[in-house]
């Protein structure tokens, strides 16, 4: 498998009034042999766009692509030795599954003995075995994308670009999916660049993630590196399910030690605005942004009920009101007011916090995260 190394990759697409439109701007990234990279970002982010200049199907404006060492901007799609694996896999309906898998390859005038062999692999790989001789109409959906992987696959590429593949599917089908492709990519060592708005297949699928967002990629690392340690506002905000809470306001010295205190914006119903002591740690660290204004994250998981942190610090303790509960099984999502931002807290089922109710919490200082208030950026 390949290595695929993007320079300097840029789209510029006429706008609607004659302006331009940068669907991607400047984009380097190396995508190494064997390594599945997810590339996640909210729709119109430019993912798509990015995955087919790679392709070969969208010609960049500026910029190269290179696969395996050797420069392919100029070469057609069909020549780059890659195969793309589409949201919307519409299959031939009058072919059956074999003959499906076996379409490519005959255009591509490949022995019949060669096409045999390819299309039996990709079959027993996939679980499509029993199915060859079907049409498409007598599959499920699942079956259908899995048609739509095996013919990528055949194709035995230097890479795989997957756009979106298990969009159209429900829940539990796109689960099982991601596991089956996830051990599909695992025992092929297939290079490949999956792309995708789902932050939880990201994650599961990506051993790196490519966050992306109005054409930029603001960061490239390992899963648990961007959940834990986000560039920036956007990524923090992007990765993460419940979204991570943001409040806006200052630090401020006192006592010896350092406080975030909670601007409370103009016209705000009479509330109160957060007052949470910074760990000594993260103090040190942060005793040069005193009396400038930051932005504090943190997640919904690291917010606890009061009666389950017995030697929490008063100073990092919240009184709040239950606005909405959201039970999902083993854990519950507390949607809360009672400060200037309402916020949102995961806690345990065995919890039992009903509406209305003024509860206690406590915040995890030590794994807050703290953003300049102006450019966004993490900075501690």
């Amino acid at each position: 498998m390949a290595r695929v190394v993007v320079e300097d990759l840029t789209k510029v697409f006429p706008g609607p009034g004659g302006g331009p439109v940068r669907a991607v701007e400047r984009v380097s990234l190396a995508v190494e042999a064997q390594e599945c990279l997810a590339l996640v970002g909210p729709s119109g982010c430019g993912k798509t766009t990015l995955l087919r200049m790679i392709a070969g199907l969208e010609p960049p404006t500026s910029g190269s692509v290179a696969i395996d060492g050797q420069p392919v901007n100029h070469l057609a799609a069909k020549d780059r030795q890659v195969a793309m694996v589409f949201q919307h896999h519409a299959l031939y309906p009058h072919l059956s599954v074999y003959e499906n898998l076996a379409f490519g390859l005959k255009l591509r005038k490949c022995p019949r003995a060669e096409i045999e062999r390819r299309v039996k692999a990709a079959a027993e790989t996939l679980g499509l075995t029993a199915c060859l001789g079907r049409r498409p109409r007598e599959l499920s959906g699942g079956q259908h994308q899995r048609v739509a992987l095996g013919r990528a696959l055949v194709r035995q590429p230097k890479v795989f670009l997957l756009d979106e593949p298990l969009s159209n599917l429900d829940a539990p089908l796109r689960a099982q999916l991601r596991a089956e492709i996830a051990r599909w990519q695992a025992r092929l060592g297939a290079t490949a660049i999956y792309v995708t708005h789902d932050q939880a297949e990201a994650m599961m699928l990506g051993r790196r993630l490519a966050v992306m967002k109005e054409g930029v990629i603001q960061q490239v690392a390992e899963p648990e590196a961007v959940y834990r340690h986000p560039a920036n506002l956007f990524v923090a905000g992007f990765i993460g399910f419940p979204a991570m809470n943001f409040f806006k306001g200052r630090l401020v010295p006192g006592a010896g030690a350092l406080f975030f205190e909670e601007q409370v914006p103009a016209g705000t119903p009479a509330q109160p605005g957060l007052v949470l002591r910074l760990d000594d740690t993260r103090a040190a660290r942060m005793k040069d942004w005193a009396n400038q204004g930051v932005i504090l994250g943190i997640r919904p998981e690291h917010i606890a009920r009061r009666n389950a942190v017995p030697d929490a610090s008063p100073a990092q303790t919240v009184e709040a009101v239950v606005e909405v509960v959201q039970p999902m099984g083993a854990e519950t999502y507390v949607s809360l007011t009672g400060t200037a931002q309402p916020f949102v807290a995961r806690v345990p089922a065995a919890g039992h916090v009903r509406a209305f109710e003024r509860i206690s919490l406590v915040f995890d200082m030590a794994r807050a995260h703290f953003f300049d208030a102006i450019t966004e950026r993490t900075i501690g």
